[in-house]
């Protein structure tokens, strides 16, 4: 049982001002992020990250296509994760399509490969923090949601 069923989520309409601007201030938090390399891709590294150092992560972003719903190691590995960030006070957010995140985050800078984009963590650059205004947009975003018992709220990418 995830955190949605328990509470019984229901997910925010997407015609909010707010929910549209969460997807532009998502946009500029992962191109700022990747540009300042603080950003880590795939389910597999942001698990050893959070293990290492969660308090370094200041963001995550979970991300799954329609076909990825019934892939059930990976909905394990979203809930895992899910519990993770809520015990360490990390806000998290779904995006729905991964096509439109590779879009924007690209390729694997060593290999060109394409990369695994189902987890994406944002992390502080340096100790004293990291101070991106789509970084506070997003914080903002993720407290009104959970105020509405929206507590992984799912974010649509602009085109």
């Amino acid at each position: 049982m995830t955190l949605e069923e328990i509470h019984g989520q229901q997910p925010m309409p997407v015609g909010h001002d707010w929910m549209q601007g969460a997807g532009t201030a998502l946009h500029e938090l992962l191109v700022s992020a990747q540009r300042r390399g603080c950003l880590t891709a795939g389910v597999y590294e942001s698990a050893k990250l959070m293990n290492v150092d969660p308090d370094n992560v200041a963001f995550c972003v979970l991300a799954a296509d329609q076909e990825d719903e019934g892939d059930i190691a990976l909905q394990i590995h979203f809930t895992l994760i899910q519990a993770f960030c809520c015990e360490n006070d990390i806000d998290i957010v779904r995006v729905n399509d991964v096509a439109k995140l590779a879009a924007i985050v690209g390729p694997s800078e060593d290999s060109g490969e394409p990369r695994d984009l189902h987890c994406i963590l944002i992390t502080n650059p340096n100790e004293e923090g990291w101070k991106d205004p789509a970084l506070e947009k997003l914080n903002l975003f993720c407290e009104e949601s959970r105020n509405v018992n929206d507590w992984v709220p799912t974010i649509i990418l602009p085109e």
